[in-house]
């Protein structure tokens, strides 16, 4: 029998292979895999695993400069389709690529909903396990009622003050958002890495679904939130409140608006993600309020593709698989 090899999808045929194949989550799609590829200056891939009965696809960015492999910013990993795909396969067919790619190193964050990194087609990664996402189930009528006491409180207090909440499913310009995202970035101190090129931005208002909750009172804006992804998942993404929105719920409020308008929509779950890094920290326990039984398993995976080299640029005598990763990247 031959071996598979993984073979890049050509850019124009990214999105209906992958619809094809039964593969609808924004994490995979052309338009946020290259929105990120704004962040992180590199060439957006889809690979793809043929089989007898069923696919293996990961969609990835190829870093330049040393040659590394990452995962959009969010989730994502190896996912199956098909009756039988060739999960066994595709790690000796990845391994194989990453070589003909002259990659160096490998860094996934596995999909929680998906559950992949306990996948066969995920077992070429050394697999870290997080302190998990928060996905909150839309199917109760009354959202409110499943909220942490102290999360309640803030929304009806909020939704008595009467700010005004306006939705866009198809939000054309982020310019208002970014500007109250990196707003709430420089008040919590955040490095770099999270104050986004406005090619980020761009990239991400044409080529992904988005839809975009404000909060205001008397006309200005006090929180605002971006969801993405067509059902069954709809995914928090960003956010950003304003000085003044501080202990107003107006955050709250812009969450639980999502979630409404999630469920009216036809979407089973809102993942609300985890805390900074993946800790389980204050941004984690605030979004965890919101769905209390909501807590999902999620972990990273690293590879080394080419050890020589690796260590030859990280200056250590091994690999070093509890600190930052990969060991000659910048850590942020």
């Amino acid at each position: 029998m031959t071996s598979r090899a993984c073979a890049e999808v050509e850019p124009q045929r990214w999105d209906g292979v992958l619809h094809a194949a039964g593969v609808t989550d924004v994490y995979y799609s052309r338009g946020f895999v290259q929105a990120s590829a704004a962040i992180a200056d590199a060439e957006p891939v889809l690979l793809r695993l043929g089989g007898d009965a069923g696919d293996v696809f990961l969609a990835c960015l190829v870093r330049r400069d040393p040659t590394d492999v990452v995962t959009p910013y969010g989730y994502g990993g190896p996912v199956g389709t098909g009756d039988a795909p060739p999960l066994g396969a595709f790690p000796a067919a990845y391994e194989a690529w990453c070589e003909r790619r002259g990659a160096i190193s490998s860094f996934v964050v596995f999909h929680p909903l998906l559950a992949n990194a306990e996948s066969p087609a995920s077992a070429g990664f050394r697999r870290i396990a997080l302190a998990g996402t928060v996905a909150w189930p839309l199917q109760r009528a009354d959202l409110l009622a499943g909220m942490h006491n102290h999360h309640r409180r803030i929304v009806r207090r909020a939704r008595a003050a009467g700010y005004a909440v306006a939705i866009d499913p198809a939000p054309a310009d982020l310019a208002e958002f970014a500007s109250v995202y990196e707003q709430t970035m420089h008040r919590a101190g955040a490095s770099p890495f999270y104050f986004f090129p406005q090619g980020y931005w761009d990239a991400l208002a044409a080529g992904v679904k988005l839809v975009r909750v404000d909060v205001r009172h008397g006309g200005d804006l006090l929180a605002s939130v971006l969801g993405m992804g067509e059902p069954p998942w709809l995914h928090y993404h960003l956010g950003g409140a304003t000085d003044a929105a501080r202990r107003t719920g107006a955050s709250h409020l812009a969450l639980y608006s999502l979630a409404c308008w999630g469920r009216d929509h036809g979407f089973a779950t809102l993942h609300l993600g985890g805390g900074v890094g993946g800790r389980e920290d204050s941004l984690f326990e605030f979004k965890l309020r919101f769905a209390l039984a909501g807590r999902v398993g999620v972990s990273i995976g690293k590879a080394v593709h080419d050890h020589a080299r690796y260590l030859r640029l990280s200056g250590g005598a091994d690999v070093d698989w509890d600190a930052f990763f990969p060991a000659y990247r910048q850590p942020y």
